[in-house]
């Protein structure tokens, strides 16, 4: 019989309710005197999420979800055994697991009418929540992955509350938190088959992608981790941030992404420098999506994380080796992918991130003619080049000017609100790399005013590209003029999905046109 956390409270109506269906979690309510700052539904109308200022604490984030009345409770609880026995898996992998369990036990239902006679369809709604949320969805911390606000979950360890990370107000401690050492083990083997992978004492650290894509990082039991399980979970955005949206966020302004969008037209290298959290591989993403859609792009990472609106497109993904017993799992790391990416004859090599000797083979790619996309944990462009110079790298110094250009990434606080934040993302230096020791400032953000400084006139590259292609300094700086409004444009309209931003860019290359009304038309 499974167990019942019996923590009631009398409603309104005089009827007992089961506050918590959750075995071996707990979940706290806000203590006496803490004051509601936001609150919206994640799944109306059943579970909502709710920001409070609790005294001695500051700013938390609790998970409101439905209560079950008793009747509600031993409904579900028999609904899930019996699903447990006689649920089959899908014949087609490709179905919706949520919609799949919803029509499954919409049929157990009307297959045990006389189990479920006195539900009424609101307590059935109820019922039905819990099920697929448990069976299909994460179970307790299934409301913070539905939050679109929530960027990171994770759990330190038994008793330790769950933590996220809020788009609006960062880093914050939630209600939730494990508390049964057996529940918690069970909870991470879940999300180990979740992601088809393994996890166990034997090899207690994983690294996977759970089947939305969201980056899974997880520990099991106290082989590596002190105070037991842990997990953190990177959660993917389905809709990417796009060059529009970054531009109205205020991460660059719209003059820099047309610079961008030039240097990129022409095969111009990248490394996108920063700290964690800082925004690094949404800023790689959006770069993506201004390279032509004709142009072949491989991209290589360790967790799929890149998602980009190009048809022509390999992406490719490392593979931890693994042994059991005496046969085992080769393993298949960023080196072994780079090499294999040139055997694509791609115009752009892009790898997610850059610390090992995956950055020779790279950097050989961008010397034959490739261009080059990387992202690389550094604080500074000095400090980025010296990891590229030493071990494991290697780079050679004659190098380093292949990464034509260097941006510079950071979370920061903003003088003024922004949009009701107190802080953001933003460019705060962009480098052209003339030679080993010799970096241009082209861009840098001002801390003081939120504003950016651009010097293009001094720009390097710029020069090259004039040479290159027949053109002066002058049209060079009307065409990212006319790039550059046609973004703000595009910005002032709502337009920032990334396939409807490419393919206004196709458009606009292949015409010319900078009117946005007559590329939108030729688009459609």
């Amino acid at each position: 019989m499974r167990l019942l956390w019996r923590l009631r409270r009398r409603g309104v109506s005089g009827e007992d309710r089961v506050e918590k269906v959750d075995v071996g979690v707990e979940r706290l309510r806000p203590s006496e005197g803490s004051i509601l700052i936001e609150s919206y539904y994640v799944s109306n109308p059943h579970a909502k999420a709710s920001i409070y200022q609790v005294p001695g604490l500051g700013p938390m984030y609790f998970i409101e979800e439905v209560e079950l009345s008793l009747d509600e409770y031993e409904a579900y609880d028999r609904l899930m055994k019996i699903m447990s026995r006689e649920l089959e898996p899908p014949e087609n992998l490709d179905i919706d697991p949520v919609e799949y369990v919803r029509e499954q036990a919409e049929q157990m239902r009307e297959s045990y009418k006389r189990t479920f006679k006195g539900l009424s369809e609101e307590g059935w709604s109820r019922v039905l929540y819990y099920v697929i949320r448990d069976l299909a969805g994460y179970g307790p911390i299934d409301p913070l992955m539905r939050d679109p606000n929530i960027e990171d979950i994770s759990c330190n360890g038994l008793r330790k509350p769950i933590y996220v990370w809020h788009r609006k107000y960062e880093s914050l401690p939630t209600n939730l938190s494990f508390i049964d050492d057996r529940v918690f083990n069970d909870f991470i083997i879940k999300l180990a088959h979740k992601s088809s992978r393994h996890i166990s004492s034997a090899h207690p650290i994983l690294d996977a992608t759970l089947p939305e894509k969201h980056r899974l990082a997880a520990t099991f039991q106290r082989e590596v981790s002190t105070h037991g399980s842990s997990f953190c979970i990177r959660k993917f955005r389905e809709d990417p941030f796009s060059i529009i949206d970054l531009i109205t966020l205020g991460t660059l302004p719209s003059k820099l992404a047309a610079y961008f969008w030039l240097m990129l037209e022409n095969r111009m290298s990248f490394i996108i420098l920063g700290g964690t959290g800082a925004g690094k591989t949404s800023m790689l993403n959006a770069l993506l999506s201004l390279i032509p859609l004709n142009k072949k792009i491989v991209t290589v990472e360790d967790v799929a994380e890149l998602n980009i609106p190009h048809e022509n497109w390999v992406q490719l993904i490392s593979r931890k080796g693994f042994t059991f017993g005496s046969s085992g799992v080769e393993s298949i790391d960023l080196f072994d992918l780079v090499k294999l990416s040139l055997r694509y004859r791609p115009d752009y090599i892009v790898v997610g991130e850059v610390r090992g000797e995956e950055a020779y083979t790279l950097f050989q790619a961008m010397a034959t003619g490739h261009g080059g996309l990387c992202t690389m944990h550094a604080d500074s462009l000095d400090h980025a080049v010296k990891r590229l110079t030493s071990e494991p790298m290697n780079i050679a110094e004659v190098y380093i000017p292949l990464a034509n250009i260097a941006v510079y990434v950071a979370r920061v606080d903003l003088p003024k609100p922004r949009g009701g934040l107190k802080f953001g993302r933003r460019v705060r230096t962009v480098w052209e790399i003339a030679d080993y020791g010799d970096y241009r400032v082209v861009a840098s953000w001002d801390p003081k005013r939120d504003d950016f400084n651009l010097s293009l006139e001094a720009s390097v590259k710029l020069s090259q590209i004039s040479e290159m292609r027949g053109l002066t300094l002058e049209e060079l700086q009307l065409e990212i003029e006319r790039r550059s409004r046609l973004l703000e444009e595009m910005a002032r309209r709502g337009i920032r999905r990334q396939e409807e931003v490419s393919r206004v860019i196709q458009e606009y290359l292949r015409t010319g046109n900078s009117n946005l009304d007559e590329l939108m038309g030729d688009v459609a």
